[in-house]
């Protein structure tokens, strides 16, 4: 787990990031508990204190900016409210510095600190998951969480592997084994001795070489192609899979005991479209990676960031970062516009459907709309527009009630910033206390 240190200074002006830094899975820890190696968290104030690992943030008004640490400087973030939700992700994922996939929802904070605490063990890991939810950087970090830190992470994906090479690209081959084997080769398995064999996409492995791989795991040895003699590996194996295995083990397409010999320790990585908040922690990290080191900063605007969180991503995380790369290069203003990033825009409330009704038998003028409960003080006449603020103002309320009265989890729900929540509500108590 990634360490920092936070100033008191910080704590005052910005009491969110705590919260924030813990979704995502980044532990702030005591001065006296830090090394020379843990970064600091500081106002920008406290320039004084700094060192070039460090981040210094100013928080006022005025339009957001970033400059990366540079020449013994530390980096440099300031934001204000309108700006503070991808602010805050920006400086965990400096913290992060790519260590470890950027998340910012707390089931997923868990479900690394679950990883980590297999990564300590030799079992044998299973990560299943749509493509693009992160799999691979999963694997990784149960590598350099584990005792094999030190030693080699190869990652190869078995669906892009030519057939007839897969056993020899696996387990190695001898000099003269087949046509085109000018030398001897000493395959992926002995390549990642002392580390970490990273398996993606491992249903798509042929069910001959899958007998193999059983083999291997069982035994810890490999029989390169032409040899006679087995190989002694030292090697940690993790698979992925973008397809239920255990479905295609019951369609007698994978096998089912080396299903239960790689499905030791099983990760189940959920769709991007049910992790809002990791939206906001890649779209971060895919920022500050796209984006030169000594150009000036594009930021997403609130508008464009809460449009990316409220998007399906049918595509996971290959999607988002398609639609950042191209908002970067077609944008006509220094920020990240909403309407840079081609996708629909949000709707902050959904009314609930309505319900038919059965057409009246003599023709009379309508009545006026009625509110829904708890509403009907904040309605005006009939006119479309207080029915809009009354179908907005309820949403509101009900979120409120569902998150105990909790505004920073409200604003999360929503869909919107906490400033913007705290507008609707001042309009609502404003439209109260008139009616």
């Amino acid at each position: 787990m990634i360490e920092c240190t936070i100033s008191e200074a910080v704590r005052e002006n910005l009491p969110m990031l705590e919260s924030w830094l813990a979704s995502a899975w980044i532990k702030p820890v005591a001065a006296g508990a830090a090394t020379v190696q843990t970064a600091k968290v500081l106002m920008a104030a406290e320039i004084a204190s700094a060192s070039h690992r460090d981040i210094l943030i100013d928080f006022r008004d005025g339009a957001p900016s970033l400059v990366r640490a540079a020449n013994g400087l530390p980096a440099r973030i300031a934001f204000g409210f309108d700006d503070m939700a991808l602010g805050l992700a920006l400086v965990a994922e400096l913290l992060r510095a790519g260590r470890g996939p950027a998340v910012g929802e707390p089931a997923m904070a868990k479900l690394m600190g679950y990883a980590a605490r297999i990564a300590r063990s030799e079992a044998a890991v299973l990560i299943q998951g749509e493509t693009g939810t992160g799999k691979e950087g999963m694997a990784r970090l149960v590598h350099d969480e584990s005792p094999r830190a030190k030693g080699p992470f190869i990652a190869v994906n078995c669906a892009a592997l030519p057939e007839t090479m897969v056993e020899a690209i696996l387990f190695g081959h001898k000099k003269g084994a087949f046509t085109g084997a000018s030398a001897d080769g000493e395959g992926l398995f002995r390549a990642a001795d002392g580390g970490t064999l990273f398996l993606d996409e491992i249903t798509e492995l042929p069910l001959a070489l899958q007998a193999k791989l059983l083999r291997a795991l069982q035994e810890g040895e490999v029989l390169p192609v032409g040899e006679t003699r087995a190989v002694k590996v030292d090697v940690r194996i993790v698979t992925a899979a973008n397809r239920d295995a255990a479905e295609l083990v019951a369609a007698g397409e994978f096998r089912e005991d080396l299903y239960w010999r790689l499905n030791v320790m099983p990760i189940a990585l959920p769709r991007l479209a049910d992790r809002r908040q990791d939206v906001r922690a890649i779209a971060a990290a895919m920022l500050l990676r796209m984006q030169n080191a000594g150009d000036d900063f594009a930021w997403l605007s609130a508008e464009a960031l809460e449009t990316l969180q409220a998007h399906s991503w049918p595509g996971n995380a290959r999607e988002l970062g398609n639609v950042l790369q191209r908002a970067l290069v077609l944008r006509e203003g220094d920020a990240i516009e909403a309407e840079d990033l081609g996708l629909a825009p949000v709707r902050l409330f959904t009314p609930a459907p309505v319900q038919p009704v059965a057409a009246p038998q003599i023709s009379t003028p309508r009545a006026d709309p009625v509110p829904a409960a708890g509403s009907a003080r904040l309605m005006r006449g009939s006119d479309l527009h207080s029915l809009s603020r009354a179908v907005e103002h309820d949403a509101i309320q009900r979120a409120l009630d569902e998150n105990g009265g909790n505004r920073r989890e409200t604003a999360k729900m929503l869909g919107i910033s906490e400033r913007t929540l705290r507008y609707r509500l001042a309009n609502m108590r404003e439209l109260a206390a008139a009616a």
